[in-house]
């Protein structure tokens, strides 16, 4: 299959004028630069001498031009006409060599020059021409030499992962290390899709995003170099490179080249939603885990596009919802939010609602929306106004869901299912993580334990979830009275305890619900 990597060319690349006074040959003309210093960061495509008042019709754009103006001298006309030309024809500075024909920098070529924004420099020293033009021009082939084996660097090592199957960080993983600065992929809306590079820099520049990206997103004079994403005449997103500090073109070089390796990976199985997805996903995965400090997060929830100042959050935990299922529904009410897969069929939910909404109201109808008559479980915390405290509200409504999953009344709970509403079993979830539990849990069962006897386990649980009703357990269990009055009898022997006494057969419960919630 043909592919853009295959025909793509990479771009011209160029020194500053800043770089080309720089270099040591440069240097022993002793140049000063009398106009437009503040422009020196031009790129220098090339060097040409030219001594023509209309020299502008030679240039295509880039060059630094070399004059002794021996044929402008005593006409400050054609000096003024000179320099317009030079900036008509978009030349990257002028330099001007002192001597029989310019003892002293003309005003009249200064002048325009700072008012066009030209840079211009004029050399103290007799200089030969020749040898910054053989400088210059020595060291733009090495660049474009060193350029085309970077190309083919970057085209291999992109190719081969897409080949391998890599996952879209791998590919960034890889522009990263190459840029040497944080790489950030975008849909239009200016959302963060992905990135990469050195965790410290890259929060750094995700800090404020949406405003330095549209600030600085179109100026590849401040090192932000981006690609657009797309084909087929369709743009859907585009990459940046925030802050690169080589030279432009070799920023360019990267971004087009990361950029159709993008493209390539959607083509070829990704998609730019599953993007959207995997961006929620590492946020809110790492706010239920705890690994990194919530204030640290701020700016990834910022990026992806989630409102975070002065916002009443509000956790939830989804069963049987995929993320793409509740995003919509997000949608359709209007409320702001992410949601992302966790383990085992649960999606998790975080709110983002202005304090002066009613946020009990906003979730239940949130909700009835999603359960819609069915048995889908949405199991919340109660609503955070302190970001610092939504990692705990998530972890504490996963732990609902949990709780209410290994429930028998999942139908009769309210729409939303808080801690309270799954009482001691919820209880028992959070605590299932303590030495002291679990070693009361194996104590208490031991007997059972260790007979490995699932259907006496199953019988004792259906017993104790029914408030020890025999008829009713019977009947679940598809046995006769008289055989479930063997299996409790066998029960309280091997336990040593008499499930008619109503302490016994509550720590007994307990210790059940502890082993249970500890079994996953």
């Amino acid at each position: 299959m043909t592919t853009a990597l295959d025909s793509w060319e990479p771009p011209e690349p160029a020194l500053s004028v800043r770089q080309v006074l720089a270099l040591e040959r440069v240097l022993a003309g002793e140049p000063e630069v009398v106009a437009g210093a503040a422009r020196l960061d031009r790129p220098v495509r090339w060097v040409h001498v030219a001594e023509a008042a209309d020299v502008g019709v030679m240039l295509t754009g880039g060059e630094m031009v070399l004059t002794t103006g021996v044929l402008l001298a005593g006409d400050e006309d054609k000096q003024a006409e000179y320099v317009r030309s030079l900036h008509r024809a978009e030349a990257a500075a002028v330099v001007l060599g002192l001597g029989r024909a310019f003892p002293a920098t003309p005003d009249a070529m200064r002048r325009v020059a700072e008012r066009c924004g030209l840079p211009m420099v004029v050399l103290h020293r007799p200089f030969p021409f020749a040898q910054l033009t053989e400088e210059v021009q020595s060291r733009l082939v090495r660049r474009k030499f060193a350029a085309v084996s970077l190309s083919e660097s970057v085209r291999t090592e992109l190719t081969a992962l897409i080949t391998a199957g890599a996952p879209l960080q791998r590919l960034l993983d890889e522009v990263a290390r190459h840029s040497a600065c944080p790489v950030v992929v975008t849909n239009l809306a200016h959302r963060v899709l992905a990135t990469a590079g050195e965790r410290p820099a890259v929060d750094d520049v995700l800090r404020d995003w949406e405003r330095i990206s549209r600030q600085a997103g179109g100026s590849e004079g401040t090192g932000w170099i981006r690609a657009e994403l797309g084909g087929r005449g369709e743009r859907w997103g585009r990459i940046v490179l925030c802050g690169h500090r080589g030279d432009t073109a070799t920023g360019r070089l990267l971004a087009d080249r990361a950029a159709e390796a993008i493209v390539l990976h959607r083509m070829l199985g990704g998609t730019a939603g599953s993007w959207e997805e995997q961006s929620a996903q590492g946020l809110l995965t790492d706010l239920v885990s705890g690994v990194v400090p919530a204030r640290q997060l701020l700016p990834r929830a910022r990026a992806a596009g989630l409102p975070v100042n002065r916002r009443t959050f509000v956790p939830l935990v989804v069963r049987d919802r995929t993320p793409g299922q509740l995003d919509r529904v997000l949608r359709l009410l209007g409320l702001p939010g992410i949601a992302a897969e966790l383990v085992d069929g649960a999606t998790a939910v975080l709110l983002s609602l202005p304090r002066d909404q009613d946020a009990v109201a906003l979730t239940a109808h949130f909700a009835s929306r999603v359960r819609a008559g069915s048995g889908t479980v949405v199991a919340a915390a109660d609503a955070r106004t302190d970001w610092d405290d939504v990692p705990a509200g998530l972890r504490e409504a996963q732990h609902v869901a949990d709780a209410v999953a290994d429930s028998s009344t999942v139908l009769d709970l309210p729409d939303v299912v808080r801690l309270r509403d799954v009482h001691l079993r919820g209880l028992i979830r959070l605590l299932r993580d303590d030495p002291y539990v679990q070693s009361f849990a194996e104590r208490e069962l031991d007997g059972l334990l260790r007979a490995s006897d699932d259907d006496l386990l199953a019988v004792l649980r259906t017993y104790l979830a029914t408030g020890r009703n025999k008829s009713r357990t019977a009947q679940l269990h598809h046995v006769s009275r008289p055989a479930l009055y063997r299996r409790l009898e066998a029960i309280q022997t091997r336990l040593g305890v008499d499930l008619d006494d109503f302490e016994q057969a509550a720590s007994v419960h307990i210790a059940l619900l502890a082993h249970d919630a500890q079994q996953g």
